[in-house]
């Protein structure tokens, strides 16, 4: 026992050079998984996640990976906030996108925080709040650079034209929308998109936000046909089809479709509960809300299923 109280206990390993690549490795993971994974079942990870991030950038506070971990940190809070976003806990969503922007900052990254700021903007967007979503995509902009990769500059210009379009100014919606266009254009040439983006934002992704755009502008054909464009080539993440489904359900509400409007309410009310999507439950709620058709059997149908969901 004397000889091994002499024994030099381990040296517990300190940051390296691996280290923010193996915590951002986690996120991408996760975000990955989240696509077909419920929020519910992800956010006790993500938040632990941050915790570990955050226990991790105290050893290397002041090392040279520091700024590394920094970033690694605000990707996992990034993803905290979307899991959050899409259970409709709003407050601990603005947590988390308020850390991951905080994070980017004290890393010196400028792209990763020009992409935490749109990420928070695109959630007040979602909440109906377009002047403060407009407000934080000009900080965005201005976050990212002169020269921000093709990517980048899709992705800010469709939720500008989402913002716009939610408030009503159809011209800056438009004019958006052909900013957008140009930039994914520019991007085909690109064989993955720059980091911290996970997933490409090419034409079929376009068409998604156009979708959105056009539902809000109030121009359901046009919004119809995006709609069937973003499934051409690539089918989007589950939970984000079932959000598509509800706005295409209300255009075609306005267009006297209420059958076809029914129908896709119902299939995003399947991919809210499978899924347990509060914001997809939320937005199929609002299109109920708003619909103003025939009584019909296909609408009590939708309403006790809809009813069943929340009990």
């Amino acid at each position: 026992m004397t000889a091994l109280a002499g024994v030099a206990l381990p040296k517990r390993p300190d940051v390296d050079e691996t280290t923010a690549a193996t915590l951002t490795s986690i996120t991408r993971a996760q975000r990955r998984l989240e696509a077909v994974t419920p929020a519910r079942e992800l956010a006790r990870s993500a938040v632990a996640q941050v915790d570990l991030a955050r226990r991790v950038l105290g050893r290397a506070s002041r090392s040279a990976h520091a700024d590394g971990v920094r970033a690694g940190l605000s990707e996992a809070a990034g993803f905290a906030a979307w899991v959050h976003a899409d259970m409709q806990d709003t407050g601990s969503a603005r947590f988390y996108y308020r850390r991951a922007i905080d994070s980017a900052r004290q890393a010196n990254n400028s792209l990763l925080g020009a992409y935490m700021i749109g990420s928070l903007a695109a959630f007040e967007i979602d909440a109906d709040d377009p002047l403060i979503g407009l407000n934080l995509l000009a900080r965005a902009r201005r976050e990212i650079g002169e020269r921000p990769p093709a990517t980048g500059r899709a992705w800010l210009s469709s939720l500008e034209a989402l913002g716009h379009a939610t408030a009503r100014d159809e011209a800056a919606a438009l004019q958006a929308l052909k900013a957008a266009e140009s930039a994914v254009r520019a991007g085909e040439r690109a064989v993955a998109p720059p980091w911290p983006w996970v997933f490409p934002f090419d034409h079929a992704k376009l068409a998604g936000y156009r979708a959105l755009v056009m539902v809000r502008l109030k121009r359901p054909a046009e919004a119809v046909a995006a709609f069937n464009e973003s499934l051409s080539s690539a089918q989007p993440g589950a939970k984000q089809r079932g959000v598509l489904m509800t706005e295409v359900a209300t255009a075609e509400a306005m267009s006297g479709h209420y059958d076809e409007a029914l129908y896709l309410a119902s299939n995003a009310l399947t991919v809210g509960t499978a899924y347990g999507s509060e914001r997809v439950l939320h937005r199929v709620k609002n299109f109920r809300r708003a619909y103003a058709g025939p009584s019909s059997g296909a609408l009590r149908s939708f309403d006790e299923r809809l009813h069943a969901t929340l009990l």
